[in-house]
């Protein structure tokens, strides 16, 4: 099983933006592919060095403000 399911035709679609997550107080640079509502989100600045280079989640950026688009 994989995260992202096999694209049945050979479109996909991503957005890229840039928001905050207050509650760990950290910006993001985010990477969303429209087609199975998953973002990846990579840190911007790694202040306490952490191993978790980036996040893979389920997500509808239709629900969410974001920063900017780009």
């Amino acid at each position: 099983m994989s995260v992202i399911p096999i694209v049945k035709n050979n479109e996909i679609f991503l957005q890229k933006f840039i928001d905050w997550d207050k509650f760990e107080n950290t910006f993001y640079n985010n990477v969303y592919i429209e087609n199975y509502k998953i973002v990846i989100k990579m840190k911007l600045i790694d202040r306490d060095n952490s191993e978790k280079d980036f996040k893979i989640k389920k997500f509808d950026l239709e629900k969410y403000i974001y920063l900017c688009s780009y």
